[in-house]
């Protein structure tokens, strides 16, 4: 098993350059002196949710009789949109600025903790079952990386400006099409041979 390459995957699929202008703007309601500790906050709770369905995404599955291959080409057709969004994003991605304090929605969920990660996460705990302390060591890195280049994010507005971050994004943007475009064909492929088989 990669685990580098899985936890670049993960990191290219959370997204944390999208997400810090988008963070400010849901944060634009609060106290300057809070916004630290509520992203470390919502952090926190996107790692719970991760690591929840990292271990129980699973059995979800078992119990709503879902195959793996349906998974793939469903969490590939999720990613592509998220690679469309990242790609050509609307004008404005929040339409209303939020006065109360946010609260696991919309930071930790779905910014961070989206369903393409979730599905993401699902997949690789579905296909490495005899590795899955490898599994959760890259799910915990691609957090910390994400979660360090959040913490980092006035450094980043300050040097990059909006301009330099929405570049950043659409890089990514190009590379989880790939990711996506896989990830379906993987789907097909598993399919296929369930077929024949």
């Amino acid at each position: 098993m990669d685990i580098l390459g899985l936890i670049v995957m993960l990191v290219i699929v959370v997204d944390p350059f999208g997400n810090i202008p988008m963070f400010y703007a849901v944060l634009s309601g609060t106290p300057e002196d809070r916004h630290r500790k509520i992203m470390l906050r919502e952090l926190l709770f996107a790692l719970l949710i991760m690591m929840f369905f990292l271990f129980l995404g699973n059995h979800m599955l078992e119990f709503l009789d879902l195959k793996t291959s349906t998974l793939r080409v469903s969490g590939g057709v999720v990613l592509f949109l998220i690679a469309m969004g990242m790609l050509f994003p609307a004008k404005s991605v929040l339409k209303e600025v939020e006065t109360e304090e946010p609260f696991i929605v919309p930071l930790a969920v779905p910014l961070m903790a989206g369903p393409s990660v979730l599905t993401l996460i699902m997949l690789l705990a579905a296909k490495h079952q005899d590795e899955m302390g490898q599994v959760t060591l890259a799910v915990f890195l691609a957090w910390l990386t994400v979660a360090v280049i959040m913490l980092a994010s006035p450094f980043f507005m300050k040097v990059l400006g909006r301009k330099g971050m929405r570049a950043i994004e659409r890089l990514m943007g190009m590379l989880l099409v790939m990711i996506s475009v896989q990830m379906i064909l993987d789907g097909v492929a598993a399919f296929m041979g369930m077929q024949t088989g």
